[in-house]
């Protein structure tokens, strides 16, 4: 038997009960994996509280991040042996592939070798951010070189992941934070420019950076009343698009030239 997280109902971290049960065996294409550590984010309270797209089918697992050791491998697997020591690259449902608890089947395709010199905690606390921001800049945006891309709530996890993403494909990346406090931390990760929205104005600011023409690219965690002057900042287009991520709840907005 092992430790298995699960809640029979929705509610706060109080409906979380620690329960011994019997894990089944993984299936054909699936990695059981003795979980080492576990990664906690926004996805998972909202699944608990009953505000994310899935539906619990209670008693219900949660969980999508983890890193661990490879205790079985299903009968189709190939790549993975017992001892392999993996990280969860997050799967598409919450509970079928819950990570928190003592054992964990996960989809083969969802694990990953990570080298030795990273612990279990960095390895397990790693994807999240970098699927987020690779999804909607790179899959959605078609973020590429030469784009400005303007990213908001910038020293935020996810809003690194976009640096280094957007770096990668040889774009400009435009940071905004409401302080200057973080402006020189910001440009150390990696941004290009930064607007402190408390004492610059965001539209003339981007303007004067863009050389007039904007950016193409928006990437909003936060919403809201920014809505307005991010739009104002990107560059005039026929069309533009918001995406809202089911999983995470944060948006883009992608402006064509």
């Amino acid at each position: 038997m092992a430790r298995i997280v699960r809640f029979h109902r929705y509610g706060d971290t109080s409906v979380l009960k620690i329960e011994d049960l019997d894990v089944p065996p993984p299936a054909a294409d699936e990695v059981q994996i003795e979980v080492k550590s576990i990664g906690l984010n926004r996805a998972e309270v909202m699944f608990r509280t009953h505000a994310y797209l899935q539906e619990a089918q209670f008693p219900s697992r949660l969980g999508f991040e983890a890193a661990g050791i490879v205790k079985t491998v299903g009968t189709t697997v190939t790549g993975f042996k017992k001892g392999d020591v993996v990280s969860v690259i997050p799967p598409t449902d919450i509970a079928r592939w819950g990570t928190y608890g003592e054992l964990a089947n996960v989809p083969a395709p969802n694990l990953v070798k990570h080298p030795e010199n990273i612990s279990f905690e960095v390895a397990a606390a790693s994807w999240m951010q970098y699927v987020t921001a690779w999804g909607a800049l790179i899959e959605q945006a078609k973020l590429s070189t030469g784009d400005f891309v303007i990213v908001t709530a910038a020293s935020s996890s996810v809003g690194i992941a976009a640096f280094q993403i957007a770096k990668f494909v040889g774009a400009t990346i435009i940071a905004t934070t409401r302080t200057r406090a973080k402006r020189q931390a910001l440009i150390e990760h990696g941004a290009d420019h930064v607007v402190v929205t408390d004492e610059e104005d965001l539209v003339a600011r981007v303007m004067e950076l863009t050389s007039g023409v904007g950016a193409r690219v928006v990437f909003d965690p936060v919403g809201g009343p920014s809505f307005i002057p991010l739009t104002e900042s990107m560059a005039a287009a026929s069309c533009w698009n918001m995406e809202h991520s089911a999983r995470s709840r944060r948006r883009f907005l992608c402006s064509p030239y």
